[in-house]
């Protein structure tokens, strides 16, 4: 049986291809058009070496001056050495132009809606189920999307794994002025060609083997509910997952009903909304994520933290979690301008 496998590189490209059983990862790549740097091909000299961020390998030789022990424990591997076993998705720290990895697709689709979820936020449906091939791409990642007429591109995160049928879904802020708000405000409409690019970012669901921490400032959501799709359509991580949402106003709010559902679809998945400048009608949590942190949750085992949403937002928490000195937590995070425009740093 063949298996999936996911390469991601640190300019945010990321390519899939399919492994036949028992072939080496290396020999996969390169007969996929990914050229791999390599040189001894014999677990030495470590040319090859990525880390696995989901999935189940092996690995042959490897040698122990090439990795540690400690860098096998953070699922490091060598190309030339690994068989995997199932799905895969393996990060490499070097940009995908190194080994000539294009990895992005071009994709024409066709808007089916335009959904007004709040007053100040929209989800656009687009239907790509006449792209040549399954649009492929990490829950968590983004795809760089052409405003009609204009010439102008912006980047929204994926708001649902992929499928195949290609029935895709951004979340997207409104803002008082902007080529993408305007555009879905004055001439969107059902049946119109959008192009986009994709898939994008560094910023996705890793390898779930402790309980996860969610972040999201207002639409950074986007982000989250195509992981938290993920994690439902296995059927859960078997770890806790929480979920933060944080808005500057209550208006700001949206899809709760959806986050309601994976309530009842993961086990021990909860989630808590946190409204910055509250109306005195609002009658929840207010004031700034980290006031609502459980401490003794984040206390009680190393857990993986996930934050997407505004820079100040972002650099906020990074700079809670060093002062609550919470050496346990491993960081992903994804942080954008107003314009949506997301820049993948994880």
């Amino acid at each position: 049986m063949n298996h999936k496998v996911a390469f991601s590189f640190a300019d945010g490209k990321t390519v899939f291809f399919e492994i036949k059983p028992n072939e080496l990862l290396l020999d996969a790549a390169l007969r996929n058009g990914v050229n791999l740097p390599l040189d001894c091909r014999e677990g030495v000299c470590g040319t090859c070496q990525g880390r696995c961020e989901s999935g189940a390998y092996t690995q042959e030789y490897v040698d122990d001056e090439t990795l540690s022990a400690d860098d096998l424990a953070q699922r490091k591997m060598l190309s030339c050495q690994t068989r995997v076993q199932s799905d895969a998705s393996f990060y490499f720290d070097f940009d995908s132009t190194l080994c000539a990895a294009g990895g992005t697709q071009r994709v024409s689709a066709r808007v089916t809606e335009v959904t007004h979820v709040s007053e100040t936020t929209a989800i656009l449906h687009l239907d790509a189920s006449t792209h040549a091939r399954r649009i492929d791409f990490l829950p968590g990642q983004y795809a760089r999307i052409e405003v009609p007429d204009t010439g102008v591109s912006r980047s929204y995160s994926f708001a649902n794994r992929p499928n195949d049928a290609n029935q895709l879904q951004f979340l997207i802020r409104l803002l008082p002025e902007g080529v993408m708000s305007d555009y879905l405000r004055e001439r969107c409409a059902p049946g119109q060609t959008v192009s986009f690019e994709a898939p994008l970012g560094a910023f996705y669901l890793r390898e779930i083997e402790r309980p996860i921490v969610m972040v999201a400032g207002g639409t950074g959501l986007s982000a989250f509910l195509g992981m938290l799709d993920e994690i439902a359509q296995r059927g859960g991580c078997g770890h806790p997952v929480r979920l933060y949402y944080g808005v500057t106003h209550a208006r700001d709010l949206c899809e709760l009903e959806r986050l309601g559902a994976y309530a009842a679809r993961i086990d021990d998945f909860s989630y808590e909304i946190v409204v910055m400048k509250p109306s005195p009608e609002w009658q929840g949590k207010t004031g700034l994520i980290p006031e609502h942190f459980d401490r003794r949750f984040l206390e009680a085992n190393p857990f993986d933290m996930y934050l997407c949403g505004p820079p100040p937002m972002v650099e906020a928490i990074k700079q809670w979690l060093a002062d609550a000195h919470l050496s346990s937590c491993r960081l992903f995070y994804e942080k954008f301008a107003d314009s949506n425009t997301q820049q993948a740093i994880a």
